[in-house]
């Protein structure tokens, strides 16, 4: 069985508005719904859990019938940072998900996954046991020096790094049994830690997945105004 973990627990403080930006209309349709579609629409995915701030729970139902969305099984509380959150959700699908499953965790915020970098993802995890979507650098990467902000000496070759973001996917007994020692040794979950740094600082091989540009987060307001323009393009060449 394939599990996505969807993030919606953020408050949205950046990008100005009233309402936690998850759950922000666009088009007549709520940010978190476009994503949830990505995932409902996917032949991989079997079952879907949302991890919501705290309040919305019963909003997320609603809009998840009123949708179509009947992937989604679960909804968790959010916690009081990513980690707290993304470990709620893991720890719900105690006794629901095998060893051998694989849970998919993508953040609600970036709606325009898409479905060839979730196959991607999963089947990668289902090879290696984890995998996490990743794009190469196209600039140039200097290290800001240490007793002048301003100034530089030292740059990082770009074909040594990788842009990572999600969707990630990993097998559950992986997943919760590493979530279990990061929480209980208090590695890798302050700050913006998120599960691949929790992974790699202990000492779990990280295997790269397909990612694409397109797969933006919606952090700012410049961010929502380019998931519109993508959406208008996508309707318009539609419509041809």
């Amino acid at each position: 069985m394939n599990v996505a973990i969807i993030i919606a627990g953020g408050s949205g403080q950046r990008m100005g508005q009233d309402i936690p930006k998850q759950f922000i209309n666009v088009y007549d349709k709520p940010v978190l719904i476009y994503t949830l579609e990505s995932f409902q629409k996917h032949p991989l995915i079997d079952a879907i859990e949302v991890v919501c701030i705290e309040g919305w729970e019963n909003v997320v139902w609603a809009y998840a019938k009123q949708f179509c969305i009947d992937k989604l099984k679960w909804i968790t509380k959010g916690g009081k940072s990513g980690q707290e959150s993304i470990r709620n959700g893991v720890y719900n699908l105690e006794g629901k998900c095998s060893e051998d499953d694989i849970i998919i965790i993508h953040d609600g915020i970036r709606p325009l996954v898409e479905p060839s970098v979730l196959t991607d993802v999963i089947n990668k995890a289902q090879k290696y046991g984890n995998a996490v979507t990743s794009m190469p650098y196209n600039e140039q990467i200097f290290v800001v020096s240490k007793d002048d902000e301003t100034t530089t000496t030292q740059f990082i070759p770009r074909e040594t790094l990788r842009r990572v973001a999600t969707p990630q996917a990993y097998r559950f007994d992986l997943l919760n049994d590493k979530y279990h020692e990061a929480f209980e040794k208090e590695i890798g979950i302050y700050g913006s830690h998120y599960t691949n740094t929790m992974m790699v600082e202990l000492g779990v091989t990280l295997h790269f997945a397909a990612g694409s540009d397109k797969n933006i987060k919606l952090t700012t307001k410049d961010d929502l105004e380019l998931f519109k323009g993508y959406l208008v393009k996508e309707k318009d060449i539609f419509m041809k």
